[in-house]
């Protein structure tokens, strides 16, 4: 397995103003195999291997939470909305279907 699975990339606008609603991007580093591929040499299965829980907390705030199954791609990039009301941290949590679970804090800190 590839040492960087569990990275993300989190951006976050620059000079935001207390109040602003704010794109918030995230690529999280994952291979997100389905379990129907086969390896090319073996002829064998690739066993299922992907994100199935992604936890968003805006300082101690849930403010989203997804449910993901195989059908979304490696690498998955997922963007979503903030209205930054408040300087907290933004901590993203997720966890795969082997039991790892990783996460990631950014600092939000409106003007």
């Amino acid at each position: 397995m590839s040492k960087r699975i569990g990275k993300i990339k989190i951006r976050i606008p620059r000079n935001i103003k207390k109040g602003d609603i704010i794109p918030i991007k995230a690529l999280i580093i994952h291979p997100m195999e389905t379990g129907f591929r086969k390896d090319k040499k073996t002829g064998k299965l690739i066993p299922a291997y992907y994100i199935n829980d992604v936890t968003v907390y805006y300082g101690n705030e849930v403010i989203t939470r997804c449910e993901w199954t195989i059908a979304v791609s490696a690498d998955p990039f997922m963007t979503f909305y903030l209205k930054a009301d408040k300087a907290a941290p933004l901590r993203i949590i997720w966890k795969d279907n082997k039991g790892g679970v990783y996460e990631k804090t950014v600092q939000i800190s409106p003007k």
